[in-house]
């Protein structure tokens, strides 16, 4: 393709090469290791065993125009969200939970899920915005084939929690074009009983630095849109529980000084948070002001202006 601005997924698809990475991406089911779980289930057959609890199709809670997103994300038009059904991560404060815990929606055949894709597009959506798509790699690769073999233009935002897996990441090379990772914590050990994972801090630090060496800092153009980048999302929480202090440090030292971040004061108790006494209050104004002075001071300057 000739225009700069089009979506990276293309060249890959003039080439059969996305179709190639559909296939690989397939194969990893059957012994599977798309996101950081590596919980090696034969997905093909049976969800027993595997965290994300979904099999060989997507579930897809809802989708359509989303006007709450990053205002690069959103323009005039919406954020051409796809909300996926369950999660690779089990946080005890999701406020989602109906969706990532309990599997609320429908199963979906990728012919449906491109035509979700094509759907947004005709709608006048900027991006196609996949959340929580760590568990299903395989599965909107197989729907992506289609959608831009059928006409789809737009970028792809890969809205996940953080937790994914080098093996998911390699397929995905070339055919994300904004990468929008959760850093939820800096330190594993915090993390743990709240994620119900072992390795969190580790393996999204990994990511992160994957994600922006794929596809670097975030480029917006003329019209405020953004078209390829890395965006960070934190949640700041209670008493400094996250790490809220580290993760900047992170960002500054080893991602760039350029990362667009949202820091996010919009933390709740929600589902089982009232069980953890420090999960059990939102963050003051005061540990927010914190955050967003010491992001500047690291030299983090582009923070998300809401």
């Amino acid at each position: 393709m000739s225009d700069n601005r089009a979506p990276a997924y293309l060249r890959l698809l003039d080439s059969e090469e996305l179709a190639n990475r559909a296939r690989k991406a397939l194969a990893h089911l059957e012994h599977c290791d798309l996101c950081a779980n590596g919980c090696h289930v034969n997905r093909l057959l049976s969800t027993r065993g595997a965290v994300c609890r979904t099999g060989e199709r997507a579930m897809v809670y809802s989708y359509g125009p989303h006007f709450g997103e990053e205002p690069p994300l959103v323009g005039s038009g919406g954020s051409g969200t796809i909300f996926f059904s369950w999660c690779n991560l089990r946080c005890v404060f999701c406020q989602n939970w109906e969706i990532s815990q309990q599997g609320a929606g429908q199963t979906v055949s990728p012919e449906e899920l491109a035509a979700m894709m094509l759907e947004l597009q005709e709608r006048g959506c900027h991006n196609i915005n996949l959340v929580t798509p760590s568990h299903v790699v395989a599965q909107f690769l197989a729907a992506l084939v289609i959608a831009a073999g059928d006409g789809l233009r737009l970028p792809l935002v890969y809205n996940s929690g953080g937790y994914d897996s080098p093996e998911a990441l390699a397929l995905l090379d070339g055919v994300v074009d904004i990468y929008m990772p959760d850093m939820k914590f800096a330190d594993s050990a915090a993390a743990r009983p709240c994620l119900g994972v072992p390795d969190y801090a580790e393996v999204n630090r990994a990511a992160v630095k994957e994600m922006h060496r794929q596809v670097g800092d975030l480029i917006i153009d003329g019209g405020g849109i953004a078209r390829r980048g890395l965006l960070v999302r934190h949640l700041v929480m209670p008493d400094n529980l996250a790490g809220t202090d580290r993760i900047l440090d992170f960002l500054a030292a080893d991602i760039s000084r350029n990362t667009y971040l949202n820091l996010m004061g919009q933390y709740r108790p929600c589902y089982r948070a009232d069980e953890y006494p420090e999960l059990n209050r939102r963050p003051s104004r005061a540990e927010m002001r914190s955050a967003r002075e010491r992001a500047k001071t690291l030299g983090l300057r582009r923070l998300d202006r809401r």
